[in-house]
């Protein structure tokens, strides 16, 4: 591993802890409005949300609150962002052992 870039490791990790419990707590409140009726989070938000590194957090809030599991195109597209995310982390950890 290139030692230039051990000093960013801990807060690219708590960047990605707090994108994750974002994206965990807007699935949680659009689930919340769903019910009661009122503003609801935009998709856009959620999907964005998810790809900004909050994959894990919007695939646990959807298992947690049942919520966006079956709604297409949504599903379709939360699955293409990890698909992007994916092929990112294969392209960086390509460029740091190269």
């Amino acid at each position: 591993m290139n030692p230039d870039i051990l000093p960013i490791v801990p807060t690219v990790a708590a960047a990605l802890a707090a994108v994750n419990l974002a994206a965990f707590g807007a699935f949680g409140w659009d689930k919340h409005r769903a019910r009661s009726g009122g503003w609801r989070v935009p998709e856009g938000t959620l999907l964005l949300l998810a790809l900004a590194g909050g994959t894990p957090g919007a695939f646990a809030a959807r298992r947690v609150f049942r919520h966006k599991t079956r709604k297409q195109p949504f599903v379709t597209q939360l699955w293409t962002v990890v698909l992007l995310q994916a092929a990112g982390i294969a392209a960086a950890g390509w460029y740091l052992v190269r």
